[in-house]
C-alpha cells in the first residue's frame, strides 16, 4: 500500500511539474509580446508628443539637423517592396509546390524540394551581396531599360518605370525579397497539398478528369487555407527583412511613385541610423517607427486570421 501511495504522489508531482512548465511556457509568449509593446512605446513616447501619429505617418521629411522626424518614406517603401515581392512570389511558390507534389517524378522529387529549403538557409546578407553584385547590374542595364521601352510607354502605367535604370531601388529590393520568401510559402504551400486526401484526388482522376482539373478543382480549393498561411507567413519575412534590402535600396528618405527610384524601409533605417542618433527626440524617432512596424505586423496577422475563419467557415 505504502508503494501505491508513492507512486500516486510521485505521479501527481510530475502532473504538477508538468502542468506548471507548459503554463509558464504559455503565459511568456504573451507577456515577452506585451513587455515588447510597452518599451517601444515608452521610448518612443517624446516622438508621439512632439509629432503626433498623423502627422508622424505623412510627412516624409527626415532631417536630423533641424530634428524633424516623419516616417512616411520609410513606411511607403516597406508597403511597397512586401507587397510587390508577395506579387512576384506567391504565383513562383506555389507553382513549385504545385509541381513537386503533382507532376514532379519521384527521382527529382528529393533534389528539388532540398535546393527550394537551401534558399531559406542561406543567410540575408549573402542575398544582399549577390543582390549589389549580380542582380542590380542586370537589372540596370538589361530588364529595367526593357520595361521602360515596353510597359513603360503605356499611359498611367508608365509612370512607375520613370527615372534613370540603376539597378539600386524599389524594384529590385521588392525581387530580392520575393527570392527570399519563396521556400517559406512554397514549403507550407507543398505540405498543404500533400494532405489532400488519395481518395479525392483518385475518384476525380477515375471520372475523367484532367491533371490541370484536378489541380484546379481539387487540390488547390482543398488547399487555400494552406496557401493563405504561406503568403502571410512570406509578409511576415519580408516585411522585416533588413540587410538585403539594404544592399539595394539606397536608403533615400523620399516617396517616389516610379519603381525605378531609391527608398528606404523601416528596418534599413532602424539599422543604418540607429548608431547615429545623437539626440533624443532622434532616437526616440526611430523607436517610433520600430513600434509601428511592430504593430503593423499584428495587424496583419489579425487580418490573416480573420481571411483564414472566413475562408474555414465558407468552405
Amino acid at each position: 500500500m505504502k508503494k501505491e501511495g508513492t507512486k500516486s504522489n510521485s505521479f501527481e508531482l510530475k502532473n504538477k511539474i508538468t502542468l506548471f512548465v507548459t503554463m509558464f511556457a504559455a503565459y511568456f509568449v504573451p507577456v515577452l509580446i506585451l513587455s515588447i509593446l510597452v518599451s517601444l512605446s515608452f521610448e518612443s513616447a517624446d516622438a508621439f508628443n512632439k509629432f503626433g501619429f498623423f502627422r508622424f505617418i505623412t510627412t516624409s521629411t527626415w532631417d536630423p539637423v533641424k530634428q524633424i522626424f516623419g516616417g512616411a518614406a520609410p513606411i511607403y517603401g516597406t508597403v511597397v517592396t512586401t507587397v510587390l515581392s508577395l506579387i512576384f512570389a506567391a504565383p513562383v511558390s506555389i507553382g513549385i509546390a504545385i509541381f513537386i507534389t503533382q507532376i514532379c517524378p519521384k527521382k527529382i522529387k528529393g533534389i528539388i524540394s532540398g535546393a527550394i529549403e537551401l534558399l531559406a538557409s542561406i543567410p540575408s546578407i549573402i542575398y544582399g551581396m549577390w543582390g549589389l553584385f549580380v542582380l542590380a547590374p542586370i537589372m540596370s542595364n538589361y530588364i529595367e531599360p526593357f520595361l521602360q521601352k515596353t510597359i513603360g510607354k503605356l499611359p498611367l502605367v508608365g509612370i512607375i518605370f520613370k527615372g534613370t535604370p540603376i539597378g539600386i531601388d524599389l524594384l529590385t529590393a521588392s525581387l530580392i525579397l520575393s527570392i527570399m520568401i519563396i521556400p517559406f510559402i512554397t514549403s507550407v504551400a507543398r505540405d498543404s497539398f500533400e494532405l489532400v486526401p488519395d481518395n479525392l484526388i483518385e475518384s476525380a482522376y477515375g471520372i475523367g478528369s484532367t491533371k490541370w482539373e484536378v489541380i484546379k478543382n481539387i487540390v488547390l480549393p482543398y488547399s487555400k487555407t494552406g496557401m493563405y498561411g504561406g503568403m502571410i507567413l512570406g509578409i511576415g519575412r519580408a516585411i522585416g527583412e533588413t540587410m538585403a534590402v539594404a544592399f539595394v535600396l539606397g536608403n533615400k528618405h523620399e516617396i517616389v511613385l516610379s519603381l525605378l527610384g531609391a527608398s528606404s524601409t523601416i528596418p534599413v533605417t532602424l539599422a543604418n541610423e540607429f548608431t547615429e542618433a545623437d539626440s533624443k527626440i532622434y532616437m526616440s524617432s526611430l523607436f517610433y517607427l520600430a513600434l509601428i512596424l511592430f504593430v503593423s505586423s499584428f495587424v496583419i496577422l489579425a487580418i490573416a486570421k480573420y481571411m483564414i475563419l472566413r475562408t474555414n467557415k465558407n468552405g
